[in-house]
């Protein structure tokens, strides 16, 4: 039960009611403007969360055993607190803060921990699954502005699991280097297109204290079928963002919430052996139209 005697606030002395006041009163006049807003807010609404939920002091050091153990399963590969940030839907978040964009452009999504650089560069049409595993794919598009023109020289990198749900980097020595990876280049008029397959389900890591959570919530790990893009060109924005299958389960269930309505695309049926040898595919195979659309970098004042 929340007690006090006096509505006065005193910087000076821990009062319940007023802890966070307390708290922030000590941050000294040198402090940099933003980290006072930031820790300020911080300590603001992490003690009306306390006051809220009135934990125990079991279950206090419950929450920092979690903490601490979400630290030690951090390494060089593995970033636990960037998982943790990402099933809490933190992550979408800021990047969703930091990505407004003008209506019609393709928005963002989470990068994931699995891009890397380096991958080959291809022309268009090249086939980027080399395990030749799955359903074959053609992805064709183009590169256009918020106006409809077309953007010509911009840089596809794209990547995603095999058809087992892995990386290339998760299953080194088992499956191809750069496989499901490649870098391609839009034509005068824009387009770009490119073989592959059609990607599926997988669960982000789960054997530590994030995946520990998620079971302890009811909450399954799993990521919805998607493929990676990073989409550049001179003058405009940069677009990190997936597309994603619209019959994977997992659609409206994605665990670091990364779908975003338009960014769903159709994965089409097609059997047509005259456009299977237009391009280079075996037949039946799908076929995914995808445009993106690029907004202008602003310009800075001065």
């Amino acid at each position: 039960m929340l007690q006090t005697t006096d509505d006065t606030f005193d910087g000076g002395y821990f009062d319940e009611e007023k802890s966070a006041e307390v708290v922030n009163s000590r941050i000294g006049e040198g402090a940099d403007p933003r980290l006072k807003e930031v820790i300020s807010i911080l300590t603001k609404h992490l003690h009306n969360a306390v006051k809220e939920i009135e934990p125990t002091h079991e279950e206090w050091f419950a929450a920092i055993r979690f903490l601490t153990e979400t630290g030690h399963m951090c390494t060089d590969w593995r970033q636990e607190y960037i998982l943790l940030s990402d099933v809490l839907g933190v992550t979408m978040l800021v990047d969703a803060i930091n990505h407004r964009r003008p209506s019609g452009a393709t928005p963002n999504t989470i990068l994931g921990p699995f891009y890397i650089e380096g991958a080959p560069h291809y022309p268009n049409g090249a086939n980027i699954c080399l395990d030749h595993k799955g359903t074959p794919t053609l992805v064709r598009g183009r590169i256009m502005d918020v106006d409809g023109n077309p953007v010509e020289g911009a840089r596809i990198d794209v990547w995603q699991t095999n058809d087992d749900g892995f990386y290339d980097v998760q299953q080194k020595g088992e499956q191809p280097e750069y496989n499901l990876r490649g870098v391609f280049a839009s034509e005068a008029d824009g387009r770009y297109w490119f073989q592959t397959v059609k990607p599926r389900f997988y669960p982000i890591p789960d054997d530590g204290p994030v995946g520990k959570l998620l079971g302890d919530l009811h909450r399954h790990p799993n990521r919805a079928a998607h493929m990676h893009f990073i989409v550049t060109a001179d003058g405009y924005d940069e677009i990190i963002t997936h597309i994603f299958t619209p019959d994977c389960p997992y659609l409206k269930e994605d665990t670091v919430f990364g779908v975003k309505k338009d960014l769903v695309a159709d994965f089409q049926p097609i059997d047509d052996p005259d456009m299977a040898a237009e391009f280079g595919m075996p037949n039946p195979f799908v076929m995914v139209d995808w445009d993106f659309v690029l907004a202008r970098k602003a310009k800075a004042n001065g």
